[in-house]
């Protein structure tokens, strides 16, 4: 069976790069606290990438928004209505973008970033995480998203997908930084795991609660998306990243190749978390079987 949901890949792209640049502003405070003045331009590239990841993802709800492009003004209708996740989305979206602005800006002056503006866009980083999550809640007509394990689930993919990309661009570009980072690379070995009991305990949440939702899961697990989630995101975004870390911690065969493999697996799969939970979703008014 198929069906046409309601969102695609723009808001896909912005729900995934909202949550990778949030994720990778707080590896980079995770940095300052572990290895102090020991990996200052990964720290850097962090500022860097969050900033850029979060524009464009905000460029993509614009696209798909269509009307964002010709009449931004009404914009500005979302910080009407403080009920709304949509309104506090904007608001945590605008206050992390503009913190890591300036974080951004001090690091190309070469001034010290004071400890008290990088909290703050930790917070804010965070609670844009959460929100990506909390934002598919809102239509309460589609179980798959209406559970309160989407946003738990959306922060760790986020806290995962950032750290994964700060992670691997050290492995590549800054091999000295690299070795400074066992505590940050030790505590993102754990995410993917959390992240695979995550999806699991939503999926069987989400298959108890009404027909559409047991059809929601059907399509992911066994229907038309079924390659895509258990090759694209269970394989290849979670299991064969804890696999290539395992041998490298456990075996003492860890390389900075392998180690930039498993996170370009990571990021990978934090898309197709996000895609899937989208297109997967369907309504209670679709009680039709959708496996078929």
């Amino acid at each position: 069976m198929s069906f046409t949901p309601i969102w695609g890949v723009p808001i896909a792209l912005y729900l995934f790069l909202a949550g990778l640049g949030g994720g990778a502003f707080v590896t980079a405070y995770c940095l300052r606290r572990t290895a102090p003045g020991q990996a200052e331009s990964t720290r850097r590239f962090a500022h860097y990438a969050a900033f850029i990841v979060v524009c464009i993802g905000l460029a993509m709800l614009m696209l798909d928004a269509k009307a964002g492009f010709f009449h931004p003004q009404r914009f500005f209708l979302l910080l009407t209505n403080f009920g709304s996740w949509m309104t506090w989305g904007v608001v945590f979206l605008v206050l992390f973008t503009l913190a890591d602005f300036i974080v951004c800006i001090l690091d190309l002056t070469k001034h010290k970033t004071p400890e008290w503006l990088e909290v703050f866009g930790v917070i804010f980083g965070l609670l844009v995480a959460v929100y990506t999550g909390a934002l598919l809640a809102t239509p309460h007509a589609f179980p798959l998203w209406n559970s309160a394990a989407l946003p738990i689930l959306f922060l760790v993919s986020a806290m995962s997908t950032g750290a994964a990309l700060v992670i691997g661009f050290a492995a590549i570009k800054r091999p000295e930084e690299f070795k400074a980072m066992e505590w940050v690379s030790d505590a993102h070995y754990w995410l993917p795991i959390a992240e695979l009991v995550l999806v699991f305990f939503l999926m069987w949440v989400t298959y108890h609660n009404g027909e559409a939702g047991a059809n929601s899961v059907l399509v992911l697990m066994v229907g038309q998306y079924a390659l895509a989630f258990w090759l694209g995101f269970i394989i290849i975004g979670l299991v064969l990243p804890l696999i290539i870390e395992s041998v490298g911690r456990f075996g003492k065969k860890e390389s900075r190749g392998m180690t930039a493999c498993a996170d370009v697996c990571v990021i990978i799969g934090g898309y197709l978390l996000r895609w899937l939970i989208i297109v997967a979703a369907l309504p209670v008014t679709l009680v039709v079987p959708a496996m078929f």
